[in-house]
């Protein structure tokens, strides 16, 4: 299969092979338009149509080359991208990019470059890299918009005030003192209006406020300030749409080999990063909205690149501006409500249909008004938000320098320099250590702060030998990194002051691992492994003997208190000011290789787990045990989750109880554990809960019914069968228990199903319709499209504790 062939498409090729050969052909499916979509397109078209003519003023393309892009973002980007909900355009952010290429290579030329720039984005989509684009620091990306805001901003003030921008920021700046004293009175006017309608519009008080705000901004400010300048006869600039005849195209790039390079690579960086992050921005803006949603599949960011190729491809070869990703029509499109893409490709429909229809309309409206609204999209560009993000993870210098460097020396050559600052501050943090002692009570206390590498050694050792021979001391070790020469260092101070009468404890941590440990009697030194405390493994002298299981679970008691209770105490603590407020029931089985934080990714206060022999859930008025019912209606109707996930596993050993002895524990005579027979022996508490598993074990001797099976295999044997097959029936019990029943009509809550294979550490999710259900194995880098992923934890919006217990 081409590597350029995105994954949706392989998965069709899949699913298709898969399907039984005499099996009767599937109908096509029908284009079906919600209502969310067809009204979510209307709202995007409105603020489309004005910031699309606004844009194309900025960079001094020709107008129409604004409404070619729009509908060429909204038709193919939204057609073939890989967001479905995200609008692409031409984007604010690509204004400076365009701007400096008309003017050095002239119109044909740019959009022979926005050509080129396309084909390298589809090149980079092939090569399925889109990922590497999110690992650019946020704050270079935050000040490259910032440097692109207040260049638009700057040369947007000289048409508010009725005269021409120059060519950079610097001689806007220049030249806008002069401009000051030859202001034309009716294009300040139109342009004051516009910016109020704009600030006032979202700000309406009452009922009204809130119908009216349905309506935006940008269209009510331009059509206001539109129809005030026709009323009142002003004499001003307006938007001029020459014959699409005379239309300019595409043609050969003419201009230096190096120059149209860079051009290339600046229009490509730009317009993939910008979109690519765009995309993660929709992806939580649809897991944030309130209420009963349809569900949207996630972001697949190379088919998103690739879509955005194509885009720019078609964009530039018609004679239009370059395409992005764009947050303010994509923001709009959410929260409208849109459901699918085809909100997107409509509303570039409504675009082609505004180009050929309304040009006569168009031509009403003043330039002083589109600079308006470009002028306020430019300044809200630079983000409060954003400055304080920074501020708090102490990346200024990034920002101010890559915002700067976008500003006065261009995109491609800011970004660069942005990228540089910050690689030097993340080196200056890598080497900044801080070392101090001080004596206490007659105990020495060396404390080291930040990452000790070798060229801290220096410093580390004359504070070593501050301590004099014979004392106790304690080092206290405050960094998540020691190099090899360090720790070296630190040993073998170590064991020359122990040998020397002295006392020393070490404290800290690597990593999450102790970096403390002395080295064992036989001089091997411990290499623990990620998953070392799931194996029981101990390491250094202290560890406690194998026979001895009290002392085993006091030291790993004490290894949480060293080692793990220092990195999650804060978010503890806000836990318990707050309290828990899990948005997911997770219901599995008590086996003990199954650990729930591990296979999702989990923290504190995310998940509210039962757990019990078989994750059965008793139909309700089953039986004497109502521990699972009750955990299940705290959940719903006190916590307030909003969904439940039922988890089964390979090699369930109630499963192969039930198997064993499933015909005596209906007839109430079996032990349920598999180990034989008597009257008497359904009395034990094992034996009678197995018999809350006897409808799973019906189900899958039940030959009309379908037998839910792993997408990509038979099943291993009747156990594992028996396992699949327990998931789906103890979701239709759930289904019984009446808070259940009531969150499901309501819509406020979902039920999945989960199946985790120990011996492969592989997990599957429930999909399909009832009768059609099938086990989907959740790939490491994509979600299955046809599943509802009941954990998406590491995706939700985090506090700051949160981000930092899961980093």
């Amino acid at each position: 299969m081409p590597a350029c062939v995105p994954a949706h498409t392989a998965k069709s090729a899949r699913t298709e092979r898969s399907h039984p050969p005499h099996s009767p052909p599937r109908r096509p499916r029908r284009f079906h338009l919600a209502g969310a979509d067809l009204s979510a397109s209307v709202a995007v078209f409105l603020i489309a149509l004005p910031l699309s003519l606004g844009i194309a003023l900025a960079t001094g393309a020709p107008l129409r080359a604004g409404l070619v892009a729009a509908a060429v973002g909204g038709l193919v980007a939204g057609r073939l991208g890989g967001s479905p909900l995200q609008v692409s355009g031409p984007a604010a952010g690509l204004t400076v990019v365009t701007a400096d290429l008309i003017q050095r290579y002239g119109w044909r030329t740019t959009c022979a470059v926005t050509v080129l720039a396309g084909l390298a984005q589809l090149a980079l989509g092939c090569l399925r890299v889109a990922r590497g684009a999110l690992a650019v620091s946020p704050a270079v990306v935050h000040g490259m918009l910032a440097g692109i805001g207040v260049t638009i901003a700057v040369a947007q003030v000289h048409i508010v005030l009725g005269g021409s921008p120059q060519s950079s920021v610097l001689d806007n700046l220049r030249a806008l003192p002069a401009q000051l004293t030859v202001l034309d009175p009716a294009a300040l006017a139109v342009s004051a209006l516009t910016l109020t309608v704009l600030l006032t519009w979202p700000r309406l008080p009452g009922r009204a406020g809130r119908l009216l705000g349905k309506v935006p901004a940008a269209l009510v400010a331009v059509a206001a300030a539109t129809a005030v300048a026709s009323l009142t006869g002003l004499v001003l600039p307006r938007v001029d749409l020459p014959s699409w005849r005379s239309h300019a195209l595409a043609g050969m790039p003419q201009g230096p080999a190096l120059g149209l390079v860079a051009a290339v690579l600046g229009t490509t960086l730009v317009c993939s990063v910008q979109s690519l992050l765009g995309a993660v921005a929709v992806d939580k803006l649809v897991a944030g909205r309130a209420g009963p949603t349809t569900r949207v599949d996630r972001s697949d960011l190379d088919r998103e690149l690739l879509g955005q190729g194509a885009a720019n491809v078609v964009s530039g070869a018609l004679g239009g501006l370059p395409v992005a990703g764009v947050a303010v029509r994509s923001t709009a499109n959410v929260r409208a409500g849109a459901v699918s893409r085809n909100s997107t490709m409509l509303h570039g429909v409504l675009v082609v249909i505004a180009a050929l229809l309304m040009v006569p309309v168009l031509e009403f409206v003043p330039l002083a008004s589109l600079a308006a609204l470009v002028m306020a999209v430019g300044i809200q560009m630079v983000s409060p938000h954003h400055i304080r993000t920074v501020t708090r993870h102490q990346e200024v210098p990034v920002y101010a320098a890559t915002a700067l460097g976008v500003a006065v020396l261009g995109v491609l050559q800011g970004v660069a320099l942005g990228i540089a600052v910050a690689v030097a501050v993340a080196l200056r943090r890598l080497t900044r250590t801080r070392i101090t002692h001080e004596e206490r009570k007659g105990v020495h206390h060396v404390h080291v702060r930040g990452q000790l590498t070798f060229l801290a050694v220096p410093r580390l050792s004359r504070a070593l030998q501050l301590v004099p021979p014979g004392a106790a001391v304690v080092v206290r070790l405050d960094g998540s990194f020691m190099d090899h020469a360090a720790y070296e260092s630190l040993q073998d101070w170590q064991r020359t002051h122990t040998a020397q009468g002295g006392s020393v404890e070490l404290t800290g941590r690597r990593a999450g691992v102790r970096i403390a440990e002395p080295a064992a009697a036989d001089g091997v030194r411990c290499r623990c492994r990620p998953w070392t405390p799931w194996r029981n493994h101990q390491c250094g002298s202290a560890a406690p003997a194998p026979g001895d299981r009290g002392h085993r679970l006091a030291h790993g008691i004490r290894a949480f208190q060293q080692s793990t209770a220092p990195r999650v105490r804060e978010e503890l603590a806000r836990l318990a000011r707050e309290g828990q407020r899990p948005s997911q029931l997770f219901l599995t089985c008590a086996d003990s290789r199954l650990v729930t934080s591990m296979i999702t990714s989990s923290g504190p206060g995310d998940l509210f787990v039962v757990r019990n022999v078989g994750n059965l859930v008793p139909p309700p008025g089953q039986g004497e045990d109502d521990s699972v019912a009750a955990a299940v209606e705290y959940a719903v109707d006190v916590l307030g989750v909003r969904s439940i996930t039922v988890c089964g596993h390979s090699g369930c050993g109630a499963m192969q109880a039930l198997l064993a002895s499933g015909p005596d524990l209906a007839s109430g005579t079996g032990s349920g554990t598999g180990s034989g027979s008597g009257s008497g022996q359904i009395r034990t508490p094992l034996g009678r809960w197995l018999r809350h598993g006897l409808p799973s074990l019906e189900r899958m001797a039940d030959d009309g019914r379908h037998d839910p099976r792993p997408a990509d295999r038979p099943p291993a044997d009747a156990v594992e069968r028996l396992c699949l097959t327990n998931v789906v029936q103890q979701l239709e019990h759930l289904r019984a228990h009446d808070p259940v029943a009531r969150a499901l009509r309501e819509g406020t809550l979902e039920l999945h199903g989960m199946y985790f294979h120990v011996g492969e550490a592989e997990a599957y999710l429930l999909t399909g319709a009832d009768g059609e259900e099938t086990f989907t194995r959740v790939s490491a880098t994509e979600t299955p499209q046809a599943a509802a992923p009941p954990l998406t934890l590491s995706d939700t919006s985090d506090t700051p504790s949160e981000k930092t217990f899961r980093e």
